[in-house]
């Protein structure tokens, strides 16, 4: 059989792309190399002893569309967080911190002031997200349209300064500007960073900053209701009832296109013709099969530490658990500390303070905890670079995770191990994924989370315009996964765009 379509990759873009093209009325074939469907966005009892599902690998959401959503019929539901971020830190001989809300008020202000000693970090906060959102309210619309040119964009913002700021200046010269204090400045700039190896002061900091900040134009992270395994099992059910086949347990080893199509052949010896394809792996995957040169790729930097707690942690500043748990706790996070563990990292040198944020998805979604009475927290550290443990693997995985522990225990307590859950033969419930973790057991390549360098969500330049940035280069053949143009994160943005790409020459 000749489909129409056949799509490689059963994560979450896969199973998108191959449902807008189902609902259009191709035969769609989507074939996936593991035994489950979701790629990263998965749900995983970890810790076989406790019935707690946590969400493995990717862990919120923020810039999958409400237009998805609603064209695809998908029933799922998430959470806002009411606090925004807790960032602990040490000034003047006492443990304090920075405590943000999602809707940034009183508790801000105060919390602010308390820390800096007066309100000029707090006004000049407001008034750069403020600036920020009016670009994410201009660029989130056009994520699902053709690449719009920057010209289109400028116009529609009144051609505002702050367009320089965030996409030609780099960031990290632009919080600088705007505020004086070290810890404000890398709270702020954490969202440059996230998945991204690299200094504030590159403009690759700029692209990840935008991507973290224009998810349905409020950049708002929300916690996924059952976990993420749930946004995987229902675009699953949406496939299925749009008609799309499915086969598991089958890598892809070629990719043959000609003139007609493209023919697709597995390790196994099994071959499926299409006349189009749309992959949703990796680019690096896709030249492997193409048998062309790989693309050149930036390491993956960032551990995911998974843990189990019989309790939150108390905290040295007094803030209420609940409260600095409810959204971002930043770690190890200043200007200064994301800069030097950037410059050690970039030497191939495990850094000493390994900044890290944590999330606990349990505060604000108690189904995923059942009637356990444990709690969820999942950790994710920041340059950490796949190259670092290349060698001695198991040692650098053992001292990466001392140091990371050892920084969050500064502003606890109690040490975070001694209110970890254990299993019955005494073992603490954590489990560590190094990057190349990730790219053995979720195939992404050198364990970076978005395939390759995100790229900016616009056309920059003339030749682009009107393209979806699906295109791979190779005739019948579009990148519908993270690697594609605004690609990355749990967003259904590329698979979408490549689905259009294909209807639109039909």
């Amino acid at each position: 059989m000749i489909y129409d379509v056949i799509v490689v990759g059963g994560g979450h873009n896969g199973l998108i792309s191959a449902s807008y093209l189902a609902k259009a009325g191709k035969s769609v074939l989507l074939i996936e190399s593991s035994d489950h469907l979701g790629g990263a966005s998965i749900s995983y009892q970890a810790f076989p002893e406790h019935d707690v599902r946590l969400s493995r690998y990717s862990y919120l959401v923020s810039l999958l569309p409400n237009k998805i959503i609603k064209d695809l019929g998908i029933k799922f539901t998430t959470k806002s967080r009411e606090i925004s971020s807790y960032t602990p830190d040490f000034r003047d001989g006492k443990d304090c911190g920075l405590l943000v809300e999602r809707n940034v008020g009183k508790l801000s202000e105060q919390s602010f002031n308390k820390l800096t000693g007066s309100d000029d970090e707090f006004l000049a906060w407001k008034k750069f997200y403020g600036e920020v959102e009016s670009i994410a309210k201009v660029i989130a619309p056009t994520l699902l349209e053709p690449l719009p040119s920057v010209k289109n964009l400028k116009s529609k913002l009144g051609n505002d300064p702050l367009w320089n700021e965030i996409c030609e200046q780099p960031i990290g010269q632009v919080v600088r500007e705007r505020f004086t204090d070290d810890l404000v400045r890398g709270v702020v700039l954490t969202d440059a960073l996230i998945g991204t190896f690299t200094s504030v002061d590159d403009l690759q900091a700029n692209i990840c900053f935008l991507y973290h900040l224009i998810g349905n134009g409020t950049g708002e992270w929300k916690v996924p209701v059952g976990g993420m395994g749930a946004l995987a099992e229902e675009l699953e059910r949406v496939a299925i009832s749009s008609g799309v086949k499915i086969i598991g347990n089958t890598k892809i080893d070629k990719v043959i296109p000609d003139v007609n199509g493209v023919e697709i052949e597995s390790a196994a010896g099994n071959n499926y013709a299409g006349r189009d394809l749309i992959w949703a792996a990796s680019p690096t995957a896709l030249a492997s099969a193409l048998g062309s040169r790989k693309p050149k790729l930036r390491d993956g930097s960032q551990i995911k530490i998974n843990m189990l707690l019989k309790k939150l942690p108390e905290l040295k500043s007094g803030v209420d658990p609940k409260l600095a748990f409810a959204g971002t706790f930043h770690i190890n996070e200043r200007l200064s500390d994301l800069e030097n563990a950037f410059n050690v990292a970039k030497q191939n040198i495990l850094p000493d303070v390994i900044p890290a944020e944590v999330y606990c998805h349990s505060i604000t979604d108690p189904s995923i905890v059942g009637k356990s009475g444990l709690h969820t927290l999942t950790l994710f550290a920041l340059h950490t670079p796949a190259e670092i443990f290349e060698n001695e693997r198991a040692a650098n995985t053992n001292l990466v995770t001392e140091r990371i522990l050892s920084g969050f225990n500064q502003c606890l307590v109690e040490p975070i191990e001694t209110v970890l859950a254990e299993n019955s033969d005494g073992s603490k419930c954590l489990e560590v994924k190094t990057p190349l973790d990730l790219e053995e057991e979720i195939f992404l390549p050198r364990g970076n989370i978005f395939h390759a360098d995100l790229t900016m969500p616009f056309a920059t330049d003339e030749s682009m315009n009107g393209e979806w940035g699906a295109q791979s280069g190779t005739p019948h053949i579009y990148l519908g996964g993270a690697g594609a143009q605004r690609g990355g994160g749990v967003s259904g943005i590329p698979a979408h765009n490549a689905a259009m790409a294909l209807l639109s020459k039909s």
